[in-house]
């Protein structure tokens, strides 16, 4: 064995015993949360699973296995579809997660019992408060 082979052979046997914070594993289907968003937003624009893969150029069935948590997409095929659907992909900070949440909550109140206009952290008995000034 040449002395380069060796040193290869030495760098890789390494990194392998190395512990890695890194899961290797692909997971295998969308978390439930968000093929329930994906259906639930096809659902709202009316469309069958076939209307939406002709947007995104996917046959039905691979639409079905997505939703039906079968497979999971490539990155950019999730794109494709959360974008198809007036939606977005994005990076939150994990601090302003809880705020972003309850403006998604905010939003689908508002939309389901067309409320009027109140401050996004207001509690219920400041608003009752406020009534009555």
């Amino acid at each position: 064995m040449s002395a380069s082979a060796l040193i290869c052979n030495n760098i890789s046997s390494a990194c392998n015993d190395m512990p890695s914070h890194i899961k290797p594993l692909r997971l295998s289907r969308l978390p439930a949360a968000m093929r329930r968003e994906l259906v639930a937003a096809r659902h709202k624009r009316g469309w069958s699973q076939a209307e939406l893969g002709r947007r995104v150029g996917l046959p039905q069935m691979h639409i079905s296995s997505i939703e039906a948590g079968k497979i999971a997409p490539r990155f950019d095929t999730l794109l494709d579809l959360v974008r198809v659907l007036d939606h977005d992909l994005l990076m939150v900070p994990r601090s302003l997660v809880p705020a972003v949440q309850a403006l998604i909550r905010d939003n689908r109140r508002r939309a389901t019992h067309d409320e009027s206009e109140r401050p996004l952290y207001a509690a219920d008995d400041e608003e009752a408060d406020n009534d009555d000034v």
